[in-house]
């Protein structure tokens, strides 16, 4: 807000003045995105953050947030391919059975190197099962990564290159009727995705924007953002929105942190994280569940001091020398439901098996149903709690 004059005006000025600022207050004029909390911010939600109210202006239609002291369960459940987007009911209901309790959400990718549709026919079933659907908006150009995306580029979003193929995905959103969960830039801080920094600028700050930002974060917020614009001005209001960092940055640079790629608490209604431990059986460590969350926690929770928290993907391989799989995941679920970090409200485990080379001793398998102690961990700690939701809580749409 400009100040004010400092010479006093006349009653008629400022009787002017005082509707013009009524006005910009109302219309949200000026507002900037909020990178951290305002210490009035932090005091009105109790200090410990407890709060996971949705944004009230978007309540309409969207995913309900589980109350203190729940989480919900959700599950990426593999395929046939690898490209995350082909899962069956048959997947899912195979993982439900070895955990022992029903999903809050399936989550999937929406590859535009496949199609720039509205992926409805894997919503629909999965919809139908009682889930919501999460999906991983992926403006792609093609599986191969990392690379320099050709086509979908960070540039050509905010250009409005693809307005017509987002607004017409939103339609089919909105339409679609019930809620939704949906991403873009999934894991963004990680540089094996084409729309983190890395591809797009980097820590340089003169090729874009405001000239004391990072170009690669600040170009990946201003892509963010006006997808969620363009498809929120068709009235999908039951789509909840959602911000996905990695557990660490890579590269560990400072205009790589996870905090620089916030969108703001206008756009966002979610915010997430992956933790994962060995992803193959070679890999040389492990990082404890724990380890990463107690990371990663503090600065996700200092990006809003009211939205929910959810671990969107964590998961172990089994056959790596430097871990036992059912232990880690043990750990990890004891942790969660201990409500060790108070502001998670969901998890979803990492539910697939793929090869990593000709050697099958080199696959990757994460899959609950193939290791019985794996299995049984999360029967006990996930199927026989209750405090883990395996069905959304509805929201009612309101009137205004």
């Amino acid at each position: 807000m400009r100040s004010l004059m400092k010479r006093k005006p006349s009653a008629l000025i400022l009787v002017f003045v005082i509707i013009l600022y009524s006005f910009a207050l109302l219309s949200g004029c000026g507002q900037k995105a909020e990178k951290k909390p305002s210490v009035t911010e932090e005091k009105k939600d109790g200090g410990e953050h407890l709060s996971r109210s949705a944004n009230p202006a978007r309540a309409s239609g969207s995913v309900g947030v589980p109350p203190i002291g729940s989480m919900y369960h959700g599950v990426y459940t593999g395929g046939k391919t690898g490209e995350e987007s082909d899962m069956t009911a048959s997947d899912v209901s195979s993982y439900e059975k070895a955990a022992g309790k029903r999903v809050a959400w399936v989550y999937f990718s929406n590859n535009w190197y496949r199609s720039r549709v509205f992926p409805l026919e894997t919503a629909t079933w999965i919809r139908a099962r009682g889930s919501i659907p999460f999906i991983r908006l992926m403006l792609m150009s093609g599986p191969d990564r990392p690379t320099p995306e050709p086509t979908f580029t960070l540039d050509r979003i905010i250009r409005g290159d693809f307005d017509t193929d987002l607004k017409a995905w939103a339609e089919s959103a909105r339409d679609f009727g019930t809620p939704l969960l949906v991403e873009y830039g999934t894991e963004v801080n990680g540089e094996w995705f084409p729309w983190n920094g890395k591809w797009n600028g980097g820590g340089a700050t003169k090729g874009y924007g405001d000239p004391d930002e990072p170009d690669g974060p600040e170009r990946f917020r201003d892509a963010y953002r006006h997808i969620i614009e363009l498809m929120r001005s068709t009235g999908a209001s039951n789509v909840t929105w959602a911000f996905h960092a990695n557990g660490d940055d890579q590269p560990g640079e400072s205009w790589n942190r996870l905090e620089e790629y916030y969108p703001g608490s206008q756009w966002i209604d979610w915010i997430g994280v992956s933790a994962y431990g060995a992803q193959t059986p070679m890999d040389d460590n492990s990082d404890s569940f724990r380890s990463i969350m107690d990371s990663a926690y503090p600065r996700l929770t200092s990006l809003s001091p009211f939205k929910p928290i959810f671990v969107f993907e964590f998961g172990v391989t089994s056959g790596n020398p430097h871990v036992d799989q059912a232990q880690w995941a043990e750990s990890a679920l004891r942790d969660l439901t201990a409500l060790r970090w108070p502001r998670v409200a969901g998890f979803s485990w990492w539910n697939e098996k793929w090869e990593n080379d000709d050697d099958p001793a080199h696959n990757t398998d994460m899959r609950v149903q193939e290791n019985p102690e794996l299995a049984d961990a999360f029967d006990r700690l996930v199927g026989s709690k209750r405090i883990v939701l395996g069905r959304p809580v509805p929201v009612q749409p309101t009137t205004d």
